[in-house]
């Protein structure tokens, strides 16, 4: 009985605890009265100093120095006469965009000019200029004054492009709309030089001295044209109020009555990036047009118009000078909790103050945003008979500057973590009193005042969003957790570990709380808004739309896409193991280029990667396979599943444009077994700020690695080397990159005697066992690590990764942008002097299968997606639809020159490309890599003997070789 009591006892009080538990939740997420924090800071300056820890170059220290203090903005107005500039390389006069003696700057190149300032003060710069045509990516140029790039941002300003639809929109034989390509539509553009972040609402302010100052813009990426630079104030955007005063006259005229118009979002004219095509959605019944069945493109935005400063830009024609209201008909169905904002330009000017940042809050359903004031009275806005252009532009809007603080708040609790680190190591000692308060007093004041800031910023984030979020909510954790630091700094230790995650997620949630995605359905124009369309969408509408959806999948093959041709002679089938985005670009390249070109018809099928061989097996494969894995097509030539590329003449005019390493891998027995598609190699990251405050240099050997891992370990900070106990989620998955790289730079080799047997018990090939190895167990390496979040933070301020690790930092941690750079990787030094910087490669390839219907048509189709042509297009296609993350890695060398790489980054690319090396595949070589890795563990693991135990694991491997061989009657 007694414990039946009990459980009775218990229930209620678990209830009533989950009821609680539910209550605060919903009161913390829902906005409440808990999010406020303001008693913690209130009289408290919460201003950032120069003493303070982080970046001393923001542009938030820069305008706030002590010497600018009293700086005004002037009304003056400083014409640069383009051409009488002081110095200049690369800069040249020429007629471009249909306007005659403008500057044109070389992307190497720079352009300097004297200016006479009549009033000191902060003045924001302005400049018109062209795009002319280079490889497609934003134009940049660093910014100096007076010899000095002024702040952080200043040294990277970026200029865009102008984008349109290359064709109409076009359909495949099934009814399905094809997007259209990109090409780019160069126009003169006006703009003010401003935060390419985001973060900024406010074009950059630049102080000059009264007096002569000198001015100078150096190209880092692409050249561009200028036909003005003007050094003015922008001045504030009127209000409505103002605005309505001064065009009373032109608001008076009335619209034609009941007139009203749209314009479709996928008609939009013009872009400012490739990946802001028209799109299709689905997930509405009430999206215009309407398809359930076929694909057509209905909308724009989407996921892709997201970052700040992106625009969609429309042509609208109306039909007499009148006064018009505007409408949206849009959708933030993205993030819950978070506030899309656009900013609204006419013919170049945005018109007043209160359509600089319209919000659209989340919903998943299409609503009707109508331009106007807080008491439902519509904006009016006069506009002359004939054509306009409607601008919507990506802003952050005041929310950017929130994002600035706590994006400079990550970088102070980075630079807090790392002091503590250099005390306590990455695993502190738990019994031991490292008296932090004692030691580092300036960080335990840093906390105090920290956890202050980021309390008001959660308080003024949960003020403009209306609510909570998990982003948000990291930032409060990050917060309590600093405040039971400052009372307890005994607890710093123990939760040292934890109070680095904690940063990183925060710095993780800001790109989340920065990306503000937005559909829209049309752009509507009326007389008054009651005549603008209405948008409704309720439940029942919903649940129909859903159930056609549903009855549809039943009729539709999603894995076939876009023209479906019949089996036939004429009809190739080609599989891509690869996303849906590169399969629908790589079977629209196919449609419009070609199948017309060739008349070759081609089916095109999306495919798991386990699903090619057993349908090979069973004799239902395809004739070509893309992307598939460098180790596949010597193990399908083994099984004689795939066609040697040899018996085809032109082979060396294909792989001309190849490097030899990126198709090693595909060489067996004197044939060649696939045509390369991607490279990938590493190179060496950086951070600029920790090695130049350590005062290391970068390393050009591994003697000189050496030399300085003592100099970062007693910062308790290290190097990231690849190894063996690399985990990819949570599953090891060996990286023997950097053995291989250690095995080639002193002249080594994998196998011998035409891959009948294992190299690695040479002289040279022990010797770079043991280095390997020895980095490891005498250096203290660490074996397994996350490079992004550990460089990000600065514990490896020094680490070989793959150069794709470029883009994902590049998007994934901009508090450390212009802090961290890549350079080729260290080297053995030859005896000539050189260095042997001899780095693995890897990637993906296209294959032929030997059941192929007709071998010279599947030839014709390799050829064409291996040229440059085809790949650069793709490429570029590839990285319009999916982001710069996606940037491709093609193997081809034309190609990678068309592509969005800077000019410094291309460069040292290209240096170390040249360097890189494939492995060749023999039949059992998964024995090879398996065995080398379990030697490796052994040493690393159990302290055994380098020498000895790569030389008994080099006879297991022959053994298991030549057991290989026999089984496919190979000679031995």
């Amino acid at each position: 009985m007694s414990k039946i009591k009990s459980k009775k006892v218990i229930v209620p009080v678990v209830i009533v605890v989950c009821i609680a538990a539910i209550v605060v939740y919903s009161k913390f997420f829902a906005g409440g009265a808990i999010n406020d924090h303001s008693e913690k800071y209130k009289g408290v300056d919460l201003s950032v100093t120069d003493t303070d820890f982080g970046r001393s170059d923001t542009y938030t220290k820069y305008i706030g120095k002590d010497e600018f203090k009293d700086a005004a903005s002037p009304k003056a107005e400083i014409n640069v006469d383009l051409f009488k500039y002081k110095s200049a390389e690369g800069a040249e006069k020429v007629s471009v965009g249909g306007e005659e003696n403008v500057l044109q700057m070389a992307e190497q190149g720079y352009t300097q000019w004297d200016i006479d300032v009549p009033e000191e003060g902060f003045y924001n710069i302005y400049v018109e200029y062209f795009p002319v045509e280079g490889r497609g990516i934003s134009i940049e140029r660093e910014l100096k004054i007076n010899d000095e790039v002024p702040f952080s941002g200043a040294d990277a300003i970026s200029f865009k492009r102008v984008y349109s639809d290359a064709t109409e929109i076009k359909k495949d034989n099934q009814g399905n709309e094809i997007r259209p390509t990109q090409k780019e539509n160069p126009t003169w553009q006006a703009t003010y030089l401003s935060d390419s972040t985001g973060y900024e609402k406010e074009p950059y302010k630049f102080y000059f001295k009264k007096g002569k100052n000198t001015l100078r813009l150096t190209g880092v990426n692409e050249p561009f044209a200028v036909r003005k630079l003007v050094i003015k104030n922008k001045g504030d955007n009127p209000s409505y109020e103002e605005y309505a005063k001064e065009n009373a006259e032109a608001l008076a005229v009335a619209a034609p009555n009941g007139y009203s118009q749209k314009i479709q979002g996928e008609d939009a004219q013009r872009r400012s990036s490739p990946s802001l095509y028209a799109s299709y959605d689905r997930n509405s019944g009430s999206t215009e047009p309407k398809s359930i069945e076929k694909t057509k493109m209905n909308m724009t935005g989407g996921t892709q118009w997201r970052v700040a400063g992106d625009w969609i830009e429309f042509d609208i024609e109306v039909p007499e000078d009148a006064a018009y209201v505007i409408g949206i008909k849009g959708r933030q169905g993205y993030n819950r909790g978070f506030v899309a904002t656009r900013t609204l330009s006419i013919d170049g000017e945005v018109p007043f103050e209160e359509v600089s940042e319209i919000q659209f809050t989340y919903s998943n359903t299409w609503k009707m945003t109508v331009l106007q004031d807080e008491k439902g009275n519509a904006y009016k806005f006069p506009l002359k008979k004939g054509k306009h252009t409607i601008r919507f532009s990506v802003t952050l809007g005041d929310f950017g500057k929130l994002l600035s603080g706590l994006t400079d708040s990550v970088g102070r609790m980075n630079d807090m973590y790392r002091k503590i680190l250099v005390l306590t190591g990455s695993e502190p000692d738990e019994f031991r009193d490292y008296q932090i308060e004692k030691m580092f007093p300036d960080v335990i004041e840093g906390m105090d005042i920290e956890a202050k800031r980021l309390y008001k910023l959660v308080d003024d984030v949960i003020a403009y969003t209306g609510e909570s979020s998990q982003q948000v909510s990291i930032a409060q954790t990050l917060a309590n957790q600093m405040e039971e630091f400052v009372d307890r700094p005994d607890k710093i230790p123990n939760t040292l570990k934890n109070f680095k995650e904690n940063i990183s997620s925060l710095g993780t949630a800001i790109n989340t709380l920065a990306e503000t995605s937005l559909d829209i359905d049309y752009i509507a124009l009326a007389d008054s808004a009651q005549n603008l369309p209405e948008v409704t969408e309720n439940g029942f509408d919903k649940m129909v739309h859903e159930c056609q959806m549903f009855m549809n999948s039943f009729f539709s093959d999603s894995s076939s896409l876009g023209s479906v041709y019949e089996a036939g002679a004429n009809t190739l089938d080609v599989w891509i193991v690869a996303g849906r985005d590169q399969s629908t670009i790589l079977k629209t390249m196919v449609d419009d280029t070609f199948t017309p070109k060739t008349g070759i018809q081609v089916n095109v099928k999306l495919i798991d990667v386990a699903t090619l061989l057993p349908a090979v097996v069973a004799g239902t494969g395809p004739d070509v396979a893309l992307t598939v894995a460098q180790t596949e097509p010597v193990n399908y030539a083994l099984r004689k599943a795939s066609l040697d590329l040899s018996q085809f003449d032109d082979l060396d005019d294909v792989l001309s444009e190849y490097y030899p390493s990126s198709y090693e891998s595909y060489k067996f027995n004197g044939g060649i077994y696939a045509l390369p598609e991607t490279q990938n190699y590493n190179v060496l990251f950086y951070r600029t700020d920790i090695c130049e405050e350590l005062g290391i240099e970068i390393p050009d050997t591994w003697d000189d690695l050496l030399k300085i891992l003592p100099v970062l370990q007693k910062s308790n900070m290290q190097v990231a080397v690849p190894s063996v106990e690399r985990k990819i989620g949570n599953t090891t998955n060996p990286d023997l990159a950097n053995y291989y790289a250690q095995l080639y730079q002193r002249g080594g080799r994998l196998y011998k005697d035409d891959g009948k047997k294992v190299a690695i018990d040479e002289e040279n090939a022990i010797k770079a066992f043991e280095f390997y190895t020895k980095l490891f167990t005498n250096y203290k390496l660490e074996k397994q690590y996350d490079f992004n979040n550990r460089f990000r933070s600065g514990e490896m301020p020094i680490g070989i990764a793959d150069y794709s690790n470029f883009n994902t930092l590049t998007v994934f941690a901009p508090e450390i942008k212009g802090l961290w750079e890549f350079d080729l990787i260290p080297g053995m030094k030859r005896e000539d002097g050189t260095i042997n910087r001899a780095v693995q490669s890897w990637g993906t390839c296209s294959m032929m299968l030997s059941s192929t219907k007709d071998k010279n048509k599947s030839w014709e189709f390799m050829k064409w997606w291996a040229s440059s042509d085809t790949q650069t297009r793709f490429g570029r296609e590839l990285e319009s639809v999916m982001g710069s993350s996606a940037r491709y890695a093609t193997a081809n060398i034309k190609t990678f020159d068309s592509l969005s790489w800077g000019s410094k980054e291309a460069a040292i690319l290209k240096e170390q490309w040249k360097e890189a090396f494939g492995l060749p595949e023999v039949a059992g070589g998964y024995y090879t890599s398996r065995h080398i890795t379990n030697a490796i563990r052994k040493v690393m693991n159990e302290n055994e003997d380098p020498r000895e135990t790569i030389y008994d694991y080099s006879v297991t491997i022959n053994e298991e070789l030549e057991h290989k061989r026999a089984e496919f009657g190979l000679d031995n």
